[in-house]
């Protein structure tokens, strides 16, 4: 049960990940701020996007269709 104890390895091996058997002690808190932090830049340039390309150009259109329908229901 468990496979047996870790095996040796040699300890002049870098990682940038942490190598064998890396458990950083703050893992959760560090995924959950890098988390936060890709969250908050997906917001903030799908914010920004979505003010400078097609919703901002429906919006025109839909107050221009609006506009266009109440000159036409005053004209009747």
């Amino acid at each position: 049960m468990g496979g047996g104890p870790k095996i040796p390895y040699p300890k002049h091996v870098w990682s940038p990940a942490g190598g064998w058997y890396a458990q950083p002690a703050n893992w959760k808190r560090n995924t959950a701020i890098a988390g936060l932090a890709v969250f908050g830049i997906v917001a903030l340039v799908w914010k920004i996007d979505s003010e400078l390309d097609w919703s901002r150009q429906i919006i025109e259109y839909e107050k221009a269709q609006k506009a266009q329908q109440e000159g036409q229901s005053e004209s009747k």
